[in-house]
């Protein structure tokens, strides 16, 4: 046999196996685009919720007054009906209030202030709720067994228990009187701490099952420390399961707000979101101006129903036991 039958040359360097995949970017590259465009559903319920989005936060563009302006109310004006009835006017299309103001204004301004508390809530009770999962399920032990046990002690009251338990402990120990940025951030600290439970018990359950994968353990030889590890690597493997909680929450944080609202421990008259227009409209639903109390009704069901079509969508997309 010749040399040259012979291979005598180094032999090629075994490739490394590529790194898996994120989740993120595993659904990314999916069908989750076709999957969207296939469910009219799903496509009918984001566009519900980015127009509400859209008009809410351009309110100050569109609304034809500004309703939590004291001096733009006029008391001549109170108690008109909607454009179409015989004693509507314009530019009060949907009519206005016991003080003169106009309820398309109140509706798309409480409509901004409800989503601005909502999204703030869910923001909040995310991180407190994916630390604490991230947490519990890497370090494991006593400290896991810890923040489990107060997360299912937690689980036995109703979230809106827990909100108002906390607005009373906060007002009675700083006074009803707040100011509305002191009760903003109020409101949104009572719903992250009612719904943080959520996030941390799926994190947890994630990194659990993460923390023992080949990536995990190579970051580990290489001498990587427990937060690097789990902000770098980890974290992006168990965020799909959070966008889906997220959005639910959502439209959960904005009925809590409504509801706190409505029982008079949320924002006040004089700056009202959708909850408390309810309130105020609910004086007047028996005495022939519907209007008051039933555009806000209907604008806070639309934008709830939107945001929770849209989560089971997007729950139902990334399950892969659905794929």
């Amino acid at each position: 046999m010749s040399g040259t039958d012979l291979d005598t040359g180094d032999a090629p360097p075994v490739p490394l196996p590529e790194a898996a995949p994120s989740r993120l970017a595993r659904w990314r590259d999916s069908d989750l685009l076709a999957n969207f465009l296939r469910s009219k559903t799903a496509m009918a319920a984001l566009v519900a919720t980015v127009i509400m989005m859209v008009l809410a936060f351009a309110a100050p563009l569109i609304s034809p007054q500004n309703p939590y302006d004291p001096a733009q109310l006029d008391l001549i004006n109170s108690n008109l009906p909607p454009i179409w009835q015989a004693d509507g006017q314009a530019p009060f299309y949907l009519g206005t209030d016991d003080q003169g103001r106009d309820v398309l204004s109140a509706v798309l301004y409480g409509l901004r202030l409800s989503l601005i508390v909502g999204i703030l809530g869910v923001l909040a009770s995310g991180v407190i709720g994916v630390t604490l999962g991230l947490v519990a399920g890497y370090a494991g032990g006593a400290l896991d067994t810890l923040i489990m046990r107060v997360a299912d002690v937690q689980l036995t009251f109703p979230a809106i228990l827990i909100a108002l338990v906390v607005d009373g402990v906060a007002k009675a120990a700083f006074g009803s009187a707040l100011d509305v940025g002191p009760l903003i951030a109020l409101i949104v600290v009572s719903i992250s701490l009612s719904f943080w439970v959520q996030y941390a018990r799926t994190v947890r359950s994630s990194v659990m099952v993460e923390k023992g994968k080949d990536y995990v353990q190579a970051a580990r030889l290489i001498g990587l420390s427990s937060p690097v590890i789990l902000v770098r690597h980890v974290l992006p493997n168990v965020t799909g399961p959070v966008f889906v909680i997220a959005t639910i929450n959502l439209a959960l944080a904005i009925i809590t707000e409504a509801t706190l609202s409505f029982l008079g421990t949320g924002l006040p008259e004089t700056m009202p979101s959708l909850g408390t227009l309810i309130r105020t409209g609910n004086r007047f639903l028996f005495s022939g101006e519907w209007w008051i109390v039933a555009f806000p009704g209907v604008a806070l069901a639309s934008l709830v129903i939107a945001i929770n079509l849209l989560g089971d969508w997007l729950r139902d997309a990334l399950n892969p036991k659905l794929q």
